[in-house]
């Protein structure tokens, strides 16, 4: 058979015969074999893979599980139905997840969870991870809403804040047990935002805006009860001193005008005690006269004028002395 006419007769034109075929030797092989092997060849084409860093592509052949490509380049062969299934991240992933639920108090929370996981590099678990779980995402998100939806309810809304420890830790627990079995590990999980109603925050502030002007009212009062209370020991104290000072001041004078009437008889014999004494307690009711005329803030003074105005200060002198040295005695005798 001739090899360009790949076995086909061909005819000479304008007859019926065809063309001979040309002989083949039985030494030398045909050489049709050799076109079929290259066609064959040439069929069955190579291709490759490219595996970033950071993932793992998953072989398939014939839609069965073959192997698993790490970073770098594979080759990947369609002839024998080899393909990329899909591909497998090994970076820590993260997940944030806003659970709306109610408080203990029938209060509405939104709280966020911040979840951190990664698929295990064990052969067996990445199988699992990428033939037993569609979605990974979805499943944790499902494993949060019923752990949180279960333990919130059981808190007041003040309890939350500071319980968001165990309720990370009770959702960590939960996810790690259930996603083992689906080759994921649970690196953490966080309470990273707990937030009540917008009016509820209000009333919050509210209540705490008040406790503490209450309480500053308190120590506003005990400022002042403090201050009025140093006020009146004061007053008291600069009162007792006043009057020691007074009865100082009336004791010296007692004493100075007993020795002035002393000394007065003495220089003079035809007088009497009384008529020194008049006359000493003038000159006391004059000089304090003065003393009024000349303090500031004084601008009049009415003093009686008439002829008898200096007998009558005396007798309103001596009247004064008199009913203080009559009460003095009855305080004596009592």
């Amino acid at each position: 058979v001739d090899a360009t006419s790949r076995g086909t007769p061909r005819e000479y034109p304008h007859t019926n015969r065809r063309k001979p075929s040309k002989v083949v030797p039985a030494h030398q092989p045909p050489t049709h074999s050799l076109a079929i092997s290259t066609t064959v060849e040439m069929s069955c084409c190579v291709c490759w893979t490219c595996v970033p860093q950071g993932t793992i592509q998953v072989i398939q052949q014939r839609g069965k599980f073959q192997k698993f490509a790490d970073p770098g380049c594979h080759w990947v062969i369609p002839c024998v139905c080899q393909e990329v299934a899909g591909a497998l991240s090994t970076r820590v992933q993260a997940l944030d997840v806003a659970v709306e639920t109610k408080t203990k108090d029938n209060v509405f929370v939104t709280i966020i969870v911040s979840t951190q996981y990664m698929v295990l590099r064990e052969s067996s678990r990445m199988y699992d991870a990428f033939y037993k779980l569609t979605d990974s995402r979805e499943q944790i998100r499902s494993y949060i809403f019923d752990v949180v939806r279960s333990t919130v309810p059981r808190i007041n809304l003040d309890d939350v804040f500071t319980t968001k420890e165990e309720i990370a830790i009770e959702v960590k627990n939960m996810l790690e047990k259930a996603m083992t079995e689906f080759g994921y590990t649970i690196i953490q999980t966080l309470v990273t935002d707990i937030a009540p109603d917008h009016k509820v925050k209000t009333a919050m502030n509210e209540i705490n805006a008040a406790q503490r002007a209450r309480v500053a009212a308190q120590d506003r009062a005990e400022a002042e009860k403090i201050m009025v209370v140093k006020a009146a020991e004061a007053d008291a104290e600069a009162k007792y001193l006043a009057g020691t000072g007074i009865a100082r001041q009336r004791q010296a004078i007692i004493n100075g005008l007993r020795e002035s009437v002393v000394h007065f008889q003495q220089d003079i014999t035809d007088i009497t005690s009384k008529d020194v004494m008049e006359m000493m307690m003038m000159t006391q009711y004059f000089d304090t006269m003065q003393h009024i005329g000349s303090s500031p803030g004084n601008s009049t003074i009415f003093v009686p004028s008439g002829p008898g105005a200096v007998a009558d200060a005396a007798h309103a002198v001596r009247s004064g002395i008199m009913q203080g040295n009559i009460g003095a005695a009855a305080t004596i005798g009592r």
